[in-house]
C-alpha cells in the first residue's frame, strides 16, 4: 500500500521540482540581466569619463590650467589666443541664478498649491498641462524666447538690448525647469503624513500655517532635491542659451547682456570647422570636464542634503 501512495506522489512531486527548476533558471537570468545592465551603466560613465580625461590632459599640456581658471578672455578661435574659462563660467551662472530665482519660488507654490489646496478636479487638469510643459523640447522654447521674450517683452522692458540677451534665456530655462520643481516638490508634499497635518489643525491652525509650518518642514528632504535637480538642469541646457543668450563670452552679470555659456561654446565648435587634434578642438573637452564636475559637485551636495533632512514616517 505505501509502495502504491509512494508511486502515485511521484509525478506530483516531479513536476514540482520541475516548476521550481524552472523558477530558479528565470530568477537566475533576470539578476543576470539586471547586472549587465548596472555593469553597462558604469562602463558608460567611465568611458565618458576617460573620454574627457584624455583630451582635457592633451589640452592642459599646451595650456597652463592657472591661466585657464584666471585669465578674464576666452578667444580660442581668434588670435592673440586667450583661453581664460571666466567668461563662459560667469554666462553659465548668469543663466541658472536667474532660472532658479524665477523657477523654484513659483515650483514650490505650485506644489503648495497642488498638494494642500487645489480640489481633485483642479489637480486633475493642472498635472498634466506640467506634464506637457515638461515634454517642450528645449529648442521650441529657445526659439520661443528669441522671437517672443526678447523682442516683445525683455526689449519693450529695457530699450535698447540686444535681441541675444541672458534675460530672455533665463525665463525660458525657467519655464523649462518649473515642471521639474513642482513635481517632485508636491510628490514629496503628498507622502507627508494625513496625521501630522490633522494634529496642527486640532492645535488650531489655519491651512497656509500647516503648509509653511509642517508641511514643507517635513517634505523638506524632497524639496531641497528638487531644487537641486531643477539648478543642475538648467546649467546644463544647451539649445534654450544657444538660440537666445548669444555668443558673445562676456563676463557679467548682467542678464540684459549678450553672454555665452559653456553649453553653447560646445555646440558652436562643435558644428564648426575646428580641426580635430587641434588646441581648438580640444577646449570643447576642457570646457565639458569644467561642467561635468560643477554637475557632480551639486549632486553630492544634494545627496548630502538629502541624507541631512531625510525624515522617515512609519
Amino acid at each position: 500500500m505505501r509502495e502504491l501512495e509512494q508511486t502515485l506522489k511521484t509525478p506530483t512531486l516531479t513536476r514540482r521540482h520541475r516548476r521550481a527548476s524552472v523558477r530558479r533558471v528565470g530568477e537566475a537570468a533576470i539578476h543576470l540581466l539586471l547586472f549587465l545592465c548596472a555593469i553597462i551603466s558604469i562602463v558608460t560613465t567611465l568611458a565618458i569619463i576617460l573620454t574627457l580625461l584624455e583630451e582635457t590632459t592633451g589640452f592642459f599640456r599646451k595650456v597652463s590650467i592657472v591661466d585657464f581658471f584666471t585669465d578674464h578672455r576666452w578667444t580660442p578661435l581668434f588670435q592673440p589666443q586667450h583661453f581664460g574659462v571666466l567668461p563662459l563660467l560667469s554666462g553659465t551662472m548668469v543663466v541658472s541664478f536667474f532660472a532658479a530665482v524665477i523657477a523654484l519660488p513659483v515650483g514650490l507654490m505650485t506644489a503648495i498649491f497642488l498638494a494642500e489646496y487645489a480640489p481633485g478636479w483642479v489637480r486633475e487638469i493642472v498635472k498634466p498641462v506640467l506634464e506637457i510643459l515638461a515634454g517642450i523640447p528645449t529648442v521650441v522654447l529657445g526659439f520661443f524666447a528669441l522671437t517672443f521674450l526678447s523682442p516683445r517683452v525683455i526689449q519693450a522692458l529695457f530699450p535698447g538690448t540686444s535681441v541675444f540677451n541672458a534675460a530672455s534665456a533665463s525665463i525660458a530655462v525657467a519655464i523649462m525647469i518649473i515642471p521639474l520643481v513642482s513635481s517632485l516638490s508636491e510628490d514629496a508634499m503628498s507622502a507627508v503624513p494625513r496625521s501630522l497635518r490633522e494634529g496642527a489643525y486640532a492645535l488650531g491652525a489655519t491651512r497656509f500655517e500647516v503648509a509653511r509650518k509642517v508641511v514643507v518642514p517635513a517634505a523638506l528632504s524632497g524639496i531641497v532635491a528638487s531644487f537641486i535637480l531643477a539648478v543642475s538642469r538648467a546649467v546644463g541646457e544647451t539649445m534654450i542659451v544657444a538660440l537666445a543668450a548669444g555668443a558673445t563670452p562676456n563676463l557679467t552679470w548682467n542678464p540684459l547682456h549678450s553672454i555665452q555659456t559653456m553649453t553653447a561654446y560646445i555646440v558652436q565648435v562643435s558644428l564648426g570647422d575646428t580641426p580635430q587634434g587641434s588646441i581648438e578642438f580640444r577646449t570643447i573637452f576642457a570646457v565639458g570636464t569644467t561642467l561635468f564636475v560643477m554637475t557632480l559637485v551639486m549632486n553630492v551636495i544634494s545627496q548630502i542634503l538629502l541624507e541631512r533632512f531625510r525624515e522617515v514616517y512609519e
